[in-house]
């Protein structure tokens, strides 16, 4: 009996709107029981293979199709998206996007409604599938009312309900803080083995989604599958890095230290990697180059004091908040959803006002200045940039701070075309702003915000939705802002940015700020780490895989050897 569920047969597809193919010659098969990632640079054709997967291509999005793709044996263009979802159960990276019904129970119920199931066995498939997934506590609720990792068991009993023979997940990772998103990948690696249907995972946040066991890699680029192997195989090619994926931190620390990874060492996880003595000494070895320089202490440019916010509804956001951000420092905010982490910085900004407490900027009080004032002093990106652009033009929307503020048009000009040069975007300086990349969007924003020359840059998830070589680039580009003298604020639930970027970095929980200290510091105190909902790094687990006591000094290491490799 063929076993086969999804079979890619020499398959290409070109979008209608476009001049060339998105999907090149695609030969891939995934059988029953398959736990498969597909992984890949933004623009590379994941979700455009996840759309041949769900029937959303041919049936949503049209153009034209060349070879051949089947579903249980079915060509996908004779079955219709309807049968097609009785096979293909897809949980997407927005979980808000899929629900349908007022409460939980309503939404897992849907796709039995549609069928026609009796009352009495649809009740009893609800409560057995929302059992499966630990939500059987949460029927009575609206969906608005659960946690991201809440929404997203919601959503996959929604699908789970009928008994799919593929779960597809788009991104299951984008919006869920580190822990969650570990607890994520747990509960899928559950459902797996629990049901036996083939699970495929679209996710580029590699380290992360290896959190459990796949069976396969594939990797694409360009449209084409350049992979299709086991983890331990890819990851000891070059592949990844050569198209712009983020390896685990781990496996970069292995090779700083010289050590030669195979896949007889089993490297896709710390549970099965093989080290030998002589390999773990030439990590300890590594470890002994650490140079401990004191770095310089600078002075203080946003100082909170006992700042206390509460929204109308009586919730208390920010709690007798204590802290200083100081000049020319790059400092991440991290911590879980409903921290505070963005109730304050829109404090900082005015666009909210505390209750209690004193705002301070360089010498000067914020606690008069309204809004528009602070924004002469203190700018703020959105984490969506479609939520900030309002301009058709690129200039324009530049252009747009400068000449609400009555500035000169003969001023205008050479500011704005210093900035777009500034932010790289001087080659696009006529385009209008929707033939951007969503990344170059984000630089517009930032672009938007540095004309008006301010002092401090605050980012919300600068990097979210970003691959490995976009979230370089925008990186990159904000510690060339630092340089110029701007100070940085982000607000990221990337662990892996904090380390890499941050030299310091406050945790929010609960309102209240419970750490101040530099990255290695944080990621590497388990009490915080399980306080906040972070997530420690691999380094540390490979420290004591390898018999370092002074963890926090390894990952520090690491650090240092990374921005020592960027400067080169």
């Amino acid at each position: 009996m063929d076993d086969c569920i999804i079979r890619f047969d020499h398959f290409s597809f070109q979008y209608n709107a476009q001049a060339e193919p998105t999907l090149h010659d695609i030969c891939l098969t995934i059988r029953k029981g398959e736990k498969v990632l597909i992984a890949g640079p933004s623009g590379c054709g994941k979700s455009s293979l996840a759309h041949c997967i769900n029937g959303l291509i041919p049936f949503s999005y049209h153009g034209e199709m060349q070879g051949s793709v089947t579903v249980c044996g079915k060509e996908t263009r004779e079955l219709g998206l309807f049968e097609i979802s009785r096979h293909v159960g897809t949980v997407l990276q927005d979980s808000d996007g899929q629900f349908i019904g007022l409460t939980v129970a309503e939404d897992i119920a849907f796709a039995l409604e549609n069928d026609c199931v009796g009352n009495e066995e649809m009740h009893e498939r609800v409560r057995k599938t929302a059992g499966l997934v630990s939500v059987e506590s949460h029927l009575h609720h609206a969906p608005n009312e659960l946690s991201g990792g809440q929404k997203q068991r919601v959503a996959l009993a929604g699908i789970m309900v009928n008994d799919v023979d593929l779960l597809l997940f788009d991104e299951p990772l984008a919006n869920l803080d580190p822990a969650t998103g570990k607890y994520a990948m747990e509960l899928i690696d559950e459902i797996h083995q629990q049901t036996g249907a083939a699970v495929v995972i679209i996710e580029h946040r590699l380290e992360d989604a290896l959190h459990r066991d796949v069976d396969r890699i594939v990797l694409m680029a360009e449209g084409r599958i350049l992979a299709d192997c086991a983890p331990d195989e890819l990851l000891c090619s070059n592949l990844l890095e050569k198209n712009g994926i983020r390896e685990p931190l781990y496996l970069t620390a292995l090779k700083f230290a010289g050590v030669r990874l195979t896949p007889e060492m089993n490297p896709h996880s710390l549970r099965t990697l093989t080290l030998t003595e002589a390999d773990k000494e030439r990590v300890r070895t590594w470890q002994r180059g650490q140079k401990n320089e004191a770095g310089t202490v600078r002075p203080p440019l946003l100082t909170a004091d006992a700042i206390t916010f509460t929204y109308p509804n009586g919730f208390t956001a920010v709690k007798d908040l204590t802290v200083s951000i100081r000049e020319g420092e790059l400092t991440a905010i991290v911590g879980t959803n409903g921290a505070g982490k963005t109730s304050f910085s829109k404090v900082i900004c005015g666009f909210e006002r505390q209750q209690k407490g004193t705002l301070r900027f360089a010498d000067e009080s914020l606690d008069t200045l309204s809004i528009k004032e602070r924004a002469d002093k203190i700018g703020y990106v959105m984490q969506n940039p479609n939520q900030m652009i309002s301009k058709t033009m690129i200039f324009d929307e530049v252009a747009l701070g400068l000449r609400t503020r009555g500035v000169a048009e003969g001023e205008i000009k050479p500011r704005v075309e210093d900035t777009l040069k500034v932010c790289g975007l001087w080659p696009f300086r006529s385009w209008p702003v929707s033939a951007l990349s969503y990344g170059q969007k984000k630089r517009v924003t930032i672009a938007s915000i540095l004309v008006l020359e301010p002092k401090l840059i605050i980012l919300d998830e600068p990097t979210a939705g970003q691959d490995y070589r976009h979230y370089t680039e925008i990186m990159q580009f904000l510690e060339q802002l630092k340089k110029r003298g701007i100070t940085v604020l982000m607000i990221t639930h990337d662990m892996h940015l904090m380390l890499e970027y941050a030299e310091r970095a406050l945790v929010f929980h609960d309102g209240r700020l419970i750490a101040d200290d530099s990255s290695a510091a944080i990621l590497t105190n388990p009490e915080i780490v399980k306080t906040a909902n972070l997530k420690e790094t691999s380094l540390y687990d490979l420290a004591l895989l390898c018999s370092i006591e002074d963890g926090q000094a390894f990952v520090q290491r690491f650090i240092d050897c990374e921005r020592g490799r960027r400067a080169e």
